[in-house]
């Protein structure tokens, strides 16, 4: 903004139009320099330029991070998808057969009457890490750690519903289960605590008792401690442990030599078969 001071004729046109023709005394003019209209109005198209172009990079950038996260979506999708599909595992006996997908979920064939059975989701809330199937039984192993099981001798009903097997462990410190594995009529369990259990048939001794003072239990059952990994079949009627010094031990039906035992026993009696034994995991291509 500048001021000048004027006076003198006011002639037409009128520079100032409230003041007679001829001004006697002087008076302040103030004006606007055309520069400064013409910056400020520079400076005000800029001001807007940029706001356009801050609106405009923010548009872009909430495009940009939309996008993203569309594509995350789709990508978080695409590998749901992909992990509906994938096979992590498959287990088979005679009762039927398991498959477990990546997602954790899993579909079972139920072999009844040796009929061809339409497939069911198995409905556990938890996401599943394994699956066993036995002759006559199936379990389950959860992320968390607990084990579903049904079948035969698993209850006094025979349930054909899954029931929460590890929450019947008597030591409620030791619910936490690693490894489930399947034989014929009974199911194996490994907790945290390196505690190998049984539950089931022990027609054979092969949950670590005589036979002849106990057939069968409802109950998740010690058979031993310090133990490091476990074997069956699953139309096996023997257990095998591999305990923390690397020592094998087994029991169950010896009929057959399948302990390796020079008689055939049902006694329950736990046998060490081997000492310095590496265990080593099968990789597959």
């Amino acid at each position: 903004m500048n001021e000048i001071i004027f006076f003198g004729l006011n002639e037409y046109p009128k520079l100032f139009k409230n003041e007679p023709e001829k001004i006697t005394k002087p008076i302040q003019f103030k004006f606007e320099n055309e520069n400064e209209n013409e910056n400020e109005n520079e400076n005000e198209n800029e001001n807007e330029n940029e706001n356009e172009n801050e609106n405009e990079n923010e548009n872009e950038n909430e495009n940009e991070n939309e996008n993203e996260n569309e594509n995350e979506n789709e990508n978080e999708n695409e590998n749901e998808n992909e992990n509906e599909k994938q096979i992590k595992q498959i287990s088979s006996g005679y009762s039927g057969t398991i498959f477990l997908f990546k997602n954790g979920k899993a579909i079972e064939y139920l072999n009844e009457n040796y009929s061809n059975q339409n497939p069911s989701k198995i409905q556990i809330e938890e996401n599943i890490q394994k699956v066993t199937v036995g002759y006559q039984n199936e379990a389950i192993l959860t992320i968390e750690g607990n084990v579903f099981a049904k079948g035969k001798e698993i209850n006094s009903e025979n349930t054909k519903e899954f029931i929460n097997i590890s929450s019947l462990i008597e030591d409620t410190n030791d619910r936490t289960i690693e490894d489930i594995v399947s034989g014929r009529n009974s199911i194996y369990l490994l907790t945290s605590n390196q505690n190998a259990y049984g539950i089931g048939s022990n027609y054979y001794g092969q949950l670590g008792f005589d036979s002849g003072i106990l057939t069968k239990t409802e109950k998740p059952i010690l058979i031993m401690k310090n133990v490091s990994k476990i074997f069956t079949g699953n139309s096996s009627n023997n257990i095998f442990l591999l305990n923390l010094n690397q020592e094998l031990f087994g029991c169950g039906n010896n009929e057959y030599g399948q302990l390796g035992l020079g008689e055939s026993r049902k006694d329950g009696i736990i046998q060490k078969l081997t000492q310095n034994t590496k265990y080593s995991k099968r990789q597959n291509n």
